[in-house]
């Protein structure tokens, strides 16, 4: 079984078994592990459940922020240069048009962060706060998983991943650090310097306290879990994951990358013997 993305960061950039790992790429989640094995987790289903964070939703709200510049209901920001600029219009009302007709795809907007991360550390007021803002969900994270273990008193690895973390903005990492001491003045903060992935295979059943490296490792894990399940493998889908949505990492499994709170099972239909493959589109007489 191989559990989502947070769970592979948590074994791929902690010393031991056991820690918290926050994730903010795409979207946001997180994860902890007690060393009882007790597992403290959130649904991650976005706005849904409460979440706030990670590129897509920084995204959006600079565009909400930028529009609202353009038109005058809201501050001047650097925002809106950002929007047009990295998208071609000549406004920003053009591209919000752009995603509402389908033009655009809406989920292009995650391409702004590192401009949002840029404008923040120029000076630029709006988008300051928007970093304000991730890096306080950051540190929430990670403090409310410490407390429902009963670790906020013990010293900790937090393992943070994922793009708007691991590209170690200068402000963002100021941010955090003052977030965590406020929060949770006993976690260890860890930046991981390995994709996740280098920790998905050691997350399989009875694999605690054993590790292979790198990706032999992680290929392995996967090995002997598919084994152990009859070859039916189960993945649980996440924000950020390490492969495409529909990225094949076995024979009949594939990873689905949108949130959920229960195992998936993916699996590949299976055609009758001698059966023609229906051509897209065809009419069944």
């Amino acid at each position: 079984m191989v559990r989502n993305d947070t769970f592979a960061l948590l074994r791929a950039g902690a010393s031991g078994p056991w820690g918290v790992a926050v994730v903010c790429g795409a979207g946001i989640n997180a994860v902890g592990v007690a060393p009882s094995g007790a597992v403290a987790r959130l649904p991650a289903l976005g706005r849904l459940s409460g979440d706030w964070g990670g590129g897509q939703d920084l995204g959006e709200e600079a565009l909400w922020h930028a529009v609202r510049a353009e038109d005058g209901r809201g501050r001047p920001t650097a925002l809106a240069r950002l929007v047009t600029s990295h998208f071609g219009t000549a406004t920003v009302e053009e591209l919000v048009l752009a995603v509402h007709f389908g033009l655009v795809d809406g989920d292009r907007l995650h391409e702004l962060a590192p401009g949002v991360l840029a404008a923040a550390g120029d000076g630029d007021p709006v988008a300051r706060e928007l970093v304000e803002r991730q890096a306080e969900e950051v540190t929430v994270l990670a403090e409310v998983c410490l407390r429902r273990l009963g670790l906020l008193e013990t010293p900790v690895e937090v393992v943070l991943g994922g793009g708007l973390l691991t590209a170690r903005d200068p402000l963002m990492t100021k941010l955090l650090e003052a977030g965590f001491a406020l929060r949770a003045p006993h976690a260890e903060p860890v930046v991981a310097d390995r994709p996740p992935v280098m920790g998905g295979g050691a997350a399989g059943p009875g694999t605690a306290g054993r590790r292979q490296g790198g990706l032999d490792g992680a290929v392995h894990g996967l090995r002997s879990s598919l084994r152990r399940s009859g070859g039916r493998g189960t993945l649980l889908s996440s924000h950020d994951g390490a492969a495409a949505p529909g990225e094949a990492l076995w024979p009949g499994v594939a990873l689905v990358l949108r949130p959920a709170v229960a195992l998936w099972p993916v699996r590949r239909p299976r055609r009758p013997s001698g059966a023609r493959p229906r051509r897209r589109g065809a009419r069944c007489s």
